[in-house]
């Protein structure tokens, strides 16, 4: 992490700038497996907090978070708990994807970011910023920079002035091979400049 943080802040004074006001950032961490991938499912486009309450209703109802047991809730109970009709198909995809073994998830640590990417983007639901978020919080991927997420859009359009995504790629590839730590130094200024804070 020191090195890291180093290298960023001799790249880029912002985030020296960042550490001084705010300090150093938390590095988050979640289990691998089915059940962070659900919660990353839940976590698309809503708050963090609204997520888990209706995956944390979702875990009581199931009492064990597996692909078996949620293919066998009803769409309508899955309503009931808070999950759209849209997100409740994407966690059915998943489940059935495991089941069929179209993709193992134990074994994604042991393959490259790129292969995680190519396996898990064919299960309907699971986008580049649901990967983006598995690899770095699960998987410990650090060069990885989510433009999919949109605190982390809104925080580079604040402090560098860059509004294109495009621009955005090119501006970060000097975070190299750091962008996941570059990308939690955002996120911390996002939510310490907002005066919150999440539970990962």
């Amino acid at each position: 992490m020191q090195e890291a943080i180093e290298y960023l802040s001799e790249k880029e004074p912002v985030f020296k700038l960042i550490i001084e006001k705010y300090g150093l950032p938390v590095i988050p961490k979640r289990p691998e497996g089915f059940g962070t991938l659900v919660l990353l499912i839940l976590e698309q486009q809503v708050s963090i907090d609204s997520a888990k309450a209706a995956f944390l209703k979702l875990k009581t109802r199931a009492k064990t978070v597996k692909p078996e047991i949620l293919l066998n809730i009803s769409d309508e109970e899955f309503r009931v708990l808070g999950v759209s009709r849209q997100k409740t198909s994407y966690i059915k995809a998943l489940a059935l994807a495991i089941l069929n073994q179209d993709i193992d998830i134990d074994s994604l640590a042991n393959k490259p970011a790129q292969q995680v990417r190519e396996e898990l983007i064919k299960i309907k639901g699971i986008g580049n910023w649901t990967i983006d978020i598995y690899l770095m919080f699960c998987l410990q991927e650090p060069d990885l920079l989510p433009l999919g997420d949109i605190a982390i859009i809104n925080t580079i359009k604040e402090l560098f002035d860059i509004h294109e995504k495009e621009i955005i790629e090119i501006h970060s590839i000097k975070w190299r091979p750091y962008r996941s730590m570059a990308s939690f130094l955002l996120w911390h200024y996002y939510l310490k400049k907002r005066a919150r804070t999440i539970s990962y």
